[in-house]
């Protein structure tokens, strides 16, 4: 006889017991779903024992809790299938489908032979099949609501890496169900009267693509006319819902993939505001109510008191299948796609989330009786695990300044803004000094269409008040010119075919507002003298890649070799000293600017030197120390390509590997010793680097370059007139 109010008490205790273990959860950034399921395994035999959880949730309670989350699972799914855009893949089709195939291929094999290989111990003969199909399908699901809130949560649904992991994911969700359809066809048909109506699965769903979702379409007008959704309205659509869940399940097919289809054959042109407030009306009963009270009951059925070490063997082994195959799937898949590395981990990790659909194909295989109750809860805690290392896996592979970027991309690609290739040069002293400088940092702006140069330069204020007069006549004098000088280095940049911008004021103290400068400029490259004021508050300030120009050779000269004189020899790479302030000179040597000069004119000046620069047109080789990391490689390859210069590539085997891939590429490059004259390029390590010219830092969460992508993006600009 089932006690009321013993029943009463259950759902008080389980709904209370979701809700705190569920908001605990999402405080520690977690899912709800691992608070609510964890809610369910301490409410269980685990924790209570037999003689208090047999009291509370005996087998007389059992079936009436099952029957709400079941109710709860059917509004669930059909949310599901209702929430399925179809807009998800449009565009992104080909690297969907791989990546979602790789993540779905991988596991599912080596499931299946896990499955082989523990399959006496868990299942007799007659289910061999439909255990080792189910343990495929298992390990190959990803949880697409789960994944959904994640992403909202990161704002990566705003970015391209959140769309196309949203899409991979709806396709593995279609391929998921698909299987589970077919193996639970299996298990069902393995009595006599169930082995016909299995058969009946592709007429059904023929019939609610062809007739069953024309009907639905004439729901739209219908709201249209009323203007809003009517009780009679909502009433056709539970009727419909609930009789397409029982259909399939009296198929032996289940009842969620009734309701999936149901929700999936919903009106979706023109059906906007009526989609929305269903989802209103039902996401509240089923979320807040009937859906945690399935996650509980899923969690009800795991009592680990049971597990022995052979267990922990098995677990071990399913964990590694589980997150193993998902990973490498994934991320081999979207590689093959030529995704960067970085974003080939982050949706790997992403599709790795399982969640509440494996909780939901666990619960079938439980009820269909291919999972034993051992092997059941061995599945719920890699559900568990699966999903709760995703949160912090994805943090570290894509950390949240890399989203913040990507969002403010993804934000002026929305307002139709170009999102140009920003290098900033930070000129210090005399700009009249400083060409060289700005040649460097118009060239390295060619790597990218479209891109800008940015010249900021800021002035010390005179030393004593400005006076109305002379002295206010002479300030407005020297600021006039030195415009008149920054505007013709970017004259400069702008015959190499990128916008220029100026950035000049005075400043009451340079080397403190320099790196708020650098930093609010938001700049995709920063170039800038060793001695500039402020050096480490800009290295600090910039998140992007740094060009530290530690000594340019000047341009041959009567007293000069090929490439004219070199570093200061008191230590090479660094200057001795910072500068006093800008172009000033210290006792330690000469001004960060000397070796920077193309002609006493100026750059662009009558008689000047060729816009490029004396120095940058040479036809000596650049020279690169590789090293650890990929920047400064990066950098030179953009030199000698924009140059056309050959390419020394100084080192170890890396080095070696890496000339013959450029060569491979139709690079000029070799491998070797830096040679005489070269202009020598070398990772910025924050130790002097002997004879180097340009010290690069790479940018935060710096990918591995793409060499042949690089290649070819620094070609096509450079073919242009």
């Amino acid at each position: 006889m089932l006690h009321v109010d013993l029943l009463l008490l259950d759902l008080v205790i389980v709904l209370a017991a979701a809700r705190l273990l569920g908001a605990l959860a999402r405080r520690l950034g977690q899912p709800p779903v691992v608070g609510e399921i964890v809610a369910g395994i301490l409410l269980g035999p685990t924790l209570l024992g037999p003689l208090i959880g047999e009291k509370l949730f005996g087998a007389e309670m059992r079936p009436p809790l099952q029957a709400l989350a079941n109710v709860g699972l059917v509004l669930f799914m059909f949310v599901v299938g209702l929430e399925l855009d179809q807009k998800l893949v449009r565009g992104k089709g080909r690297i969907a489908v791989t990546v979602a195939l790789g993540s779905t291929v991988l596991p599912f094999v080596l499931g299946c032979a896990l499955a082989l290989g523990i399959a006496g111990d868990h299942v007799g003969g007659a289910k061999t099949l439909a255990f080792v199909l189910f343990m495929g399908a298992a390990m190959a699901a990803t949880a697409f609501p789960v994944l959904a809130r994640i992403l909202t949560d990161r704002g990566m649904q705003r970015i391209a890496l959140g769309g196309l992991s949203l899409a991979a994911a709806a396709v593995i969700d279609v391929l998921a169900w698909t299987v589970l359809a077919v193996v639970v066809g299996i298990a069902g048909a393995g009595d006599a009267e169930g082995q016909w109506k299995v058969l009946l699965a592709v007429p059904y769903a023929l019939v609610m693509f062809l007739v069953v979702r024309p009907l639905l379409a004439r729901l739209v007008p219908a709201h249209e006319k009323a203007g809003r959704l009517t009780p009679s309205l909502l009433s056709l659509v539970l009727i419909g819902l609930i009789g397409s869940a029982w259909a399939t399940e009296w198929m032996h097919v289940h009842f969620i993939f009734g309701a999936f289809m149901f929700g999936a054959v919903m009106p979706r042109e023109g059906a906007e505001r009526l989609n929305h407030e269903i989802l209103e009306r039902l996401e509240q009963l089923a979320v807040l109510l009937l859906l945690p009270m399935f996650f509980v009951v899923a969690g009800l059925n795991v009592d680990l008191r049971a597990l022995d070490l052979s267990s922990l063997g098995t677990l071990a082994a399913i964990l590694a299948v589980a997150v193993g195959g998902k990973l490498l799937g994934s991320y081999a898949a979207a590689r093959a796609q030529r995704l960067p590395n970085r974003q080939s981990w982050a949706m790997a990790t992403l599709l790795n989330t399982r969640g509440l659909t494996e909780i939901v194909i666990l619960t079938v295989g439980l009820q269909k009786g291919v999972l034993d109750n051992e092997l059941y809860s061995l599945m719920v805690v890699m559900a568990l695990v699966t999903t709760a290392m995703t949160g912090p896996l994805l943090r570290w592979v894509y950390p949240e300044r890399r989203v913040a970027r990507d969002i403010a991309e993804a934000e002026r690609a929305a307002l139709g803004e170009s999102a140009a290739h920003r290098v900033l040069a930070v000129v210090p002293g005399s700009p009249a000094e400083q060409g060289p400088l700005a040649d460097l940092a118009a060239t390295l702006a060619r790597a990218a269409s479209p891109s800008e140069v940015v010249l900021a330069h800021l002035r010390p204020y005179p030393r004593g008040r400005l006076e109305v007069g002379n002295g206010l006549s002479f300030e407005l004098a020297e600021l006039a010119e030195t415009l008149h000088e920054l505007e013709s280095l970017a004259a400069t940049a702008r015959r190499h075919g990128s916008e220029a911008k100026v950035v000049s004021r005075f400043s009451g103290d340079v080397a403190a507002e320099l790196p708020e400068l650098v930093g609010g400029a938001q700049p995709d490259l920063v170039v800038l003298p060793a001695g500039a004021p402020g050096y480490a508050g800009i290295r600090a300030a910039a998140v992007c890649r740094v060009v530290t120009v530690s000594a340019l050779p000047e341009a041959p000269g009567p007293q000069d070799g090929p490439l004219g004189s070199a570093a200061s020899p008191d230590v090479p790479g660094r200057p001795q000293a910072p500068l006093d302030g800008p172009g000033h000179q210290t006792a330690a040597g000469p001004p960060a600017s000397a070796g920077l000069r193309t002609s006493p004119d100026g750059p662009g000046a009558p008689g000047s030197p060729d816009p490029s620069g004396q120095v940058l047109a040479a036809a000596g080789p650049i020279a690169v120390h590789h090293g650890a990391g990929d920047a400064a490689a990066h950098v030179a390859l953009t030199l000698a390509l924009l140059q056309g210069r050959p390419l020394v590539v100084a080192g170890g085997g890396r080095a070696s590997a890496l000339a013959q891939r450029l060569a491979r590429l139709g690079v000029a490059a070799t491998s070797g010793p830096v040679p005489a004259g070269a202009l020598v390029v070398a990772p910025d390590t924050g130790t002097a680097v002997d004879g180097a010219h340009l010290l690069v830092r790479a940018e935060q969460d710096a990918d591995p370059v793409d060499w042949a992508a690089a290649v070819s993006a620094v070609r096509a600009p450079a073919d242009r007139p």
